[in-house]
């Protein structure tokens, strides 16, 4: 059972013709540069479950922009490696197999394409740069108080005052908001037709007069997500992105990439085998007076379904390539890998048992590897609601096969 999930599971995916050796030669590439050049201090942040933040995803990235792979979804007409799906794919999944951090989306996976796509040659000369060699740390003003899964109900509003938007309201759930220079932000322009329009997507500096960021606790510990209010917080009209009123369009084209996660693949992975040798090293000391079948036989479980989750992200990917509809795919992906991740650490919460508990509620500060677990567990909570919650991706995924 340790070795379920072996170096097999990172065969490549069929390509359906002859360009196999090309993978195999890419794969053996990344995996090298990943082994090699990861500083030791950060791949022990990863390897034992800690919280990533801005100085770790920065300097990760920026050993990556000195290789000239720091955008590997990108076009090389945008400073990225052009690379094609399937090499994004092997990526991911050998620097999640060196205990690398993954890239920090919010800029490179988010508002880069969308800039890319829909603004205007000086947005793109101005922000593109800056997301690559982390000048600029983004985060996303999406979801409001009263507006998250239905986001085309959001609230907040922009005014047009002479060359300035102004803009009131408020924003939640912001993940690193409290790290971030700079806000990708969903407004209200109008308020005539339906719902979906009239929304407009700004960009605005953190440092703004009249935005205030505060954190919200959440139950592991960690600080990961905030509310932003913006009081007459005044946006220069030059920081619009593509039309006023058609921001609806920009939120589509981000979400619909969102949901493909390849990183989140990879790292399940990972984290699979970190809880593998987790349970084999507690069978080695306990083995005499505990009973682990029922650990291994959900393990095992647990590979089949990444194992599956992994197949049905090449199919995705080999949809995507040969331009082919998707379907339910990202939703059933997103879906898939929330629920594995969640399942992963209730079995590390198992296998660490009380302890951990009991010195997390006493210290929170606590950076035992029990004291990771259970952190790792809570916050895994938060998988079947944040990027779409499981409810709507089962809806999403239903109508889809049985189309209601």
């Amino acid at each position: 059972m340790k070795h379920a999930l072996n170096e097999r599971f990172l065969s490549l995916p069929s390509t359906g013709n002859n360009e196999t050796g090309k993978y195999l030669e890419f794969q053996n590439e990344v995996r090298q540069f990943a082994e090699q050049n990861c500083p030791d201090d950060i791949r022990e942040k990863v390897r034992n479950g800690e919280k990533i933040t801005r100085p770790v995803y920065s300097r990760w990235q920026q050993i990556l922009h000195k290789q000239g792979w720091a955008a590997p979804s990108w076009p090389k007409e945008h400073g990225g490696t052009g690379w094609d799906l399937r090499q994004r794919m092997i990526f991911e999944e050998a620097i999640a197999d060196f205990d690398c951090p993954p890239l920090y989306h919010h800029g490179l996976g988010h508002i880069g394409p969308v800039i890319m796509h829909f603004g205007t040659p000086e947005q793109k000369a101005k922000y593109l740069p800056r997301i690559i060699d982390t000048s600029d740390w983004w985060c996303q003003g999406y979801s409001e108080p009263n507006s998250g899964s239905d986001l085309a109900s959001l609230q907040t509003r922009a005014e047009r005052d002479g060359d300035h938007y102004v803009v009131n309201g408020q924003k939640i759930w912001t993940s690193h908001g409290h790290e971030a220079n700079i806000i990708y932000l969903l407004v209200r322009t109008s308020r005539e037709g339906k719902k979906q329009e009239g929304i407009s997507l700004l960009l605005v500096d953190m440092d703004t007069p009249g935005i205030t960021v505060r954190p919200i606790e959440t139950i592991d510990g960690w600080h990961h997500v905030n509310e932003v209010f913006f009081e007459n917080v005044r946006v220069p009209v030059d920081r619009l992105v593509g039309d006023e009123g058609k921001g609806w369009n920009c939120a589509k084209y981000l979400l619909e990439r969102e949901r493909l996660p390849p990183a989140a693949v990879a790292q399940l992975v990972r984290q699979w085998r970190r809880i593998a040798h987790l349970l084999w090293n507690s069978k080695q000391e306990n083995a005499h007076n505990h009973d682990y079948a029922a650990l291994d036989q959900r393990m095992l479980m647990l590979a089949a379904q990444i194992k599956g989750a992994r197949e049905m992200l090449a199919s995705a990917i080999d949809d995507m390539m040969q331009k082919r509809p998707l379907g339910a795919k990202p939703s059933a992906l997103k879906l898939m890998c929330s629920l594995a991740a969640q399942s992963l650490t209730e079995v590390a919460l198992r296998i660490t048992g009380p302890t951990a508990t009991q010195r997390f509620l006493t210290d929170q500060g606590d950076q035992t590897e029990s004291g990771l677990w259970l952190q790792n567990y809570l916050f895994t909570r938060s998988k079947t609601i944040a990027g779409g919650t499981t409810e709507v991706q089962r809806n999403v995924v239903a109508r889809e096969l049985l189309g209601a």
